[in-house]
């Protein structure tokens, strides 16, 4: 068969010649890989979203942190507010009782400063106004002592209004601040209870949302760990179609070279008027006699086909060499007669 023919026919003998080359262990570690690869892929796209949806649920924790801040920031600016106006009306009502003891005490003192005059001026008793009557020494006397008498009334009637007046103010403000502060307190435990369940809230969503970033860290390790598994292999399967090329090609060089040396006719003994390894493997490229199926010289010819060929002789190895190549090249006619030769056949050159 001419060589042109048999090219033609080389990828199919290299796609054969992979598969033995390869077996069943390599195609199935090359199928196992891509299995795997598939596999590794299909995980990278559930860790990539699952992570997303954690950087989501993250986020939105954050921006929760910083509303439940603000709020707190704004109760703990109303708490502080309210601890000032208690602070203030405490001391406002300790103020008050400071001043109620103040004008008790200056009751007190006005009492005794005026016993100690009226004492002083007539050595006994605070007269009444018949006393000072009686014990006068003449008119001016008397004028005199009455004159005193009337200013003493006066100024203790005065001092006393004043500190009636005061006692009352002093009473009033005790009362209001007394109902206040309770008030006030009240209000700002309220607010403190509030600003302490803020706290409790954001502590929890500051605990979630660093929960969140831990598991997408995870997520995100876990990714990269599978990534770089499956990128190690796609370099194995690569490694390994590589080597299956090269593997191929070296093959089909080595076929080429065997289809070479099977179509050429040169060998010894020769030149002959076929391919020398079909001659070599029906006679080994000696002039045999007929075997049983009449097939004799160097190219096995039976002797219907001799005949047919114009043999000169009654079977082919009484020929000449030259008569003989004469008639192959005949029968071979460039290849299209290939078949007419069961090694042929056997060699694939059909």
């Amino acid at each position: 068969m001419p060589a042109r023919i048999l090219r033609l026919r080389t990828p199919i003998l290299l796609v054969a010649l992979v598969a033995a080359l390869t077996g069943r262990a390599d195609g199935a570690g090359e199928r196992g890989l891509e299995r795997a690869i598939e596999s590794q892929r299909q995980r990278e796209r559930s860790l990539s979203s699952a992570a997303e949806r954690v950087g989501r649920l993250e986020r939105s924790a954050a921006r929760a942190v910083a509303v439940l801040e603000r709020r707190l920031a704004a109760v703990q600016s109303d708490l502080f507010a309210a601890r000032v106006r208690l602070r203030r009306t405490q001391d406002r009502l300790d103020a008050a009782r400071r001043r109620a003891r103040r004008l008790e005490r200056r009751v007190g003192e006005v009492q005794d400063t005026l016993a100690r005059l009226l004492r002083a001026r007539y050595m006994g008793d605070p007269p009444d106004l018949v006393t000072v009557v009686l014990q006068a020494d003449g008119f001016n006397r008397l004028l005199e002592d009455l004159s005193f008498v009337r200013r003493v009334q006066d100024r203790d009637a005065d001092l006393l209004q004043e500190i009636r007046v005061a006692r009352r103010e002093a009473r009033r403000e005790r009362e209001v601040l007394a109902e206040l502060e309770p008030r006030q307190r009240r209000a700002a435990s309220a607010v403190a209870r509030r600003r302490d369940a803020l706290a409790t809230i954001r502590a929890a969503a500051t605990r979630r949302r660093s929960a969140l970033a831990e598991a997408r860290a995870a997520r995100l390790a876990l990714l990269g760990d599978v990534r770089a598994d499956r990128r190690r292999s796609q370099r194995a399967l690569g490694r390994l179609r590589r080597e299956r090329r090269r593997a191929a090609l070296r093959a089909l060089a080595r076929l080429e070279r065997q289809q070479d040396a099977a179509i050429t006719k040169v060998g010894p003994g020769g030149p002959w008027a076929i391919p020398y390894a079909i001659v070599e493997c029906e006679s080994g490229g000696q002039n045999l006699p007929p075997n049983s199926a009449t097939a004799s010289g160097y190219y096995q010819f039976i002797d219907s086909t001799w005949r047919g060929l114009g043999g000169s002789t009654p079977k082919a190895f009484l020929a000449s060499k030259a008569e003989q190549d004469r008639l192959a090249a005949r029968l071979w006619d460039g290849g299209r007669g290939a078949s007419n030769w069961d090694c042929a056949v056997i060699l694939g050159l059909t």
